[in-house]
């Protein structure tokens, strides 16, 4: 381990007299090591820091010498002792870990559901605390007290240090379960003209039979019943009431359409993001009046350990404004794709019995009416007012 640290080189020596060269190592108190003399040449091996005293001898005894540097620490580092750049890197890098080793890099949030870490890491902002704050002017039982107060719906909140880590572990409040009022007193009334179908009451008295034809607003299922002594009772009405009804929804579009277009020019523009520094690597703004922005991050790393140190890249393609003309099959498919997404949102809970489309051009538009025969579920339910 000495010899990697100080450095060893391995000596070969000639000449006639070997022997007075080697009583000149001794004497002069070089050490040597695995010394041996083969075809009377004397190999060993010396420190680095000997190598010109044995140079000395050598020339006094007229003896040839051969060296050869053996690899090891020290002489990795006088091979590259000139290397500037290296060096000023290697200060650079520990220069950078002693300050991020007593600085807050991360800032992890941990136990919240509801409370987005967006408003939490604004709490921190006021109190001064963000990535780049030092350790040691954070004030924890403080903090603590503060962010409770400042974030609403925190029942706890805590904070210790891990490494270059912040966490931030919070307790959210409870909140009371909302109460359902699912027996409030209520009739069932017919929430369109349909002709009913089907019945299934499950509370209440039903107030019209199948095959029947009901205006909107009838009354289906009745919540107020009597008996034969004249006592009444409300209930809660419940049941489907299934009928037959007409709906019609129109889609208007038209034949030229203004849409954007890529003109196939872009622009890239870098910023440097070091804690919460958003520093440009660029000069002069963007000249497009209308764009799409795609932007990208690529965050340092340092001995696998993320910085809050990142390149952000700003990607911006130009649109511009053109007029298309379409042809009336292409814009029928259009308004068809409209009609497809209108009875997903809106006719799921219902069976489509017939569909009926017609169409109409006029001044440059195109409109679709279609006209449904649905059926489904009739009842809307209506609180009974008690005094």
């Amino acid at each position: 381990m000495r010899k990697k640290l100080r450095g060893s080189i391995k000596i070969c020596a000639e000449g006639h007299d070997i022997y007075s060269f080697i009583n000149g190592i001794h004497a002069e108190r070089i050490g040597c090591f695995g010394q041996y003399i083969r075809h009377g040449c004397f190999c060993a091996e010396i420190y680095r820091s000997d190598l010109g005293r044995l140079e000395e001898i050598a020339h006094e005894h007229g003896v040839k010498l051969t060296c050869t540097e053996q690899s090891s620490f020290s002489s990795e580092i006088m091979r590259r002792r000139r290397r500037y750049g290296l060096i000023i890197g290697l200060v650079l890098v520990a220069a950078a870990s002693l300050f991020f080793s007593g600085t807050v890099v991360t800032i992890d949030i941990q136990g919240n559901d509801r409370i987005s870490d967006s408003v939490i890491l604004a709490a921190l902002d006021e109190l001064d605390i963000r990535r780049g704050t030092p350790f040691g002017q954070i004030n924890y039982v403080n903090c603590e007290n503060q962010l409770q107060l400042m974030v609403e719906g925190l029942s706890w909140a805590g904070m210790h240090r891990t490494g270059h880590r912040l966490v931030v572990e919070v307790t959210e409040l409870v909140e009371k379960p909302e109460m359902v009022h699912s027996r409030i007193p209520c009739n069932l009334v017919a929430e369109r003209e349909a002709e009913i179908v089907g019945t299934s009451v499950l509370d209440g008295q039903l107030m019209h039979k199948v095959g029947d034809y009901v205006m909107q607003g009838d009354m289906l299922v009745s919540g107020v019943t009597g008996d034969e002594t004249g006592h009444t009772t409300l209930h809660h009405a419940m049941g489907t009431i299934m009928g037959i009804y007409s709906d019609e929804v129109i889609f208007t579009g038209k034949f030229v359409q203004e849409r954007l277009v890529p003109t196939g020019r872009t622009d890239t523009r870098s910023r440097l993001w070091l804690f919460s520094l958003d520093i440009p690597l660029y000069i002069g703004g963007n000249s497009y009046d209308l764009s799409r922005k795609e932007t990208t991050s690529v965050p340092l790393r340092l001995f696998g350990k993320t910085l809050p140190i990142s390149l952000v890249r700003s990607r911006y393609t130009e649109y511009e404004r053109t007029e298309t003309e379409l042809t009336g099959g292409e814009l029928k498919d259009v308004l068809m794709q409209k009609v497809y997404i209108y009875e997903k949102n809106f006719l799921s809970d219902c069976e489509i019995l017939e569909r009926r489309i017609s169409s109409t051009e006029k001044d440059g538009t195109l409109t679709l009416d279609v006209a449904y025969r649905l059926k489904g579920d009739i009842c809307s339910q209506r609180e009974i007012l008690i005094k």
